[in-house]
């Protein structure tokens, strides 16, 4: 078990979270209907073919067989893998994809926890903004740290990243229950996501692109800062 589990916030609303829903089913959909699940290589491919590489994005091209089997981002002008790979557009497509059923999992419940929330204070369709712009400043912060990578950069981490910046400025106070270590603790949401925060700088070893992590998390929190005093009205009647 984690060191560290959100199991769910005290913090009812008073919508039904019409986004928050859409977008956990469409990655549930994408995840067991379009990524290969047949094999390894099959779900390599996949990615490769479909998922932000931040090579790519800063080149504008998609990578060369060479480029790919050497594992380096060196402008080589040989045949494009994938011709026909829009770059950008991959940008949007790898909110919706994931690494395995695990990492899907963690990250819709992750959502569902403080999607609800934020959705309602920022309305539908600017949730859905602050979500979707979220997931490219992250996918961007990833590439400026990275501009080299030939990686694929798959999983909805930095766009949810950018709702747990905003439920840290709009919801500081209320408790998330949280499994720390075997206990079930109730912790102000401000200290459970300072903890997420700062333990994204400890997994620069592992295969997690914590800067896309904190890149959308820092978004959702300058654009809830901003805004703060707007959105609160939309929940608690702050004057």
């Amino acid at each position: 078990m984690p060191a560290v589990l959100p199991i769910r916030d005290i913090n009812p609303t008073r919508i039904t979270p019409w986004v928050t829903l859409g977008l956990i089913a469409a990655c549930v959909v994408v995840f067991f209907g379009y990524q290969s699940q047949d094999s390894v290589e099959g779900q390599t491919e996949f990615l490769y073919r479909r998922a932000a590489i931040a090579c790519e994005v800063r080149t504008g091209d998609p990578l060369t067989a060479l480029e790919i089997n050497q594992q380096v981002c060196n402008g080589d002008a040989g045949r494009e893998v994938f011709p026909d790979k829009g770059p950008w557009i991959s940008v949007l497509t790898s909110m919706f994809l994931h690494g395995g059923l695990a990492h899907l999992l963690f990250n819709m419940w992750s959502l569902w926890i403080f999607g609800n929330n934020v959705e309602e204070a920022f309305g539908h369709v600017r949730y859905l903004l602050l979500y979707v712009l979220g997931g490219v400043v992250a996918t961007l912060a990833f590439v400026v740290v990275n501009p080299d990578s030939t990686v694929p950069l798959v999983g909805a981490s930095g766009a949810i990243a950018a709702a747990l910046g905003a439920y840290a400025v709009l919801f500081p106070g209320h408790r998330v229950l949280t499994f720390v270590g075997w206990f079930l603790v109730p912790l102000p949401a401000v200290v459970f996501l300072a903890v997420w925060f700062f333990a994204q700088f400890g997994l620069g070893g592992t295969n997690t692109a914590w800067e896309a992590h904190v890149g959308g998390f820092l978004f959702g929190l300058a654009i809830a800062f901003v805004f703060r005093r707007a959105l609160l009205r939309r929940v608690v009647g702050v004057r």
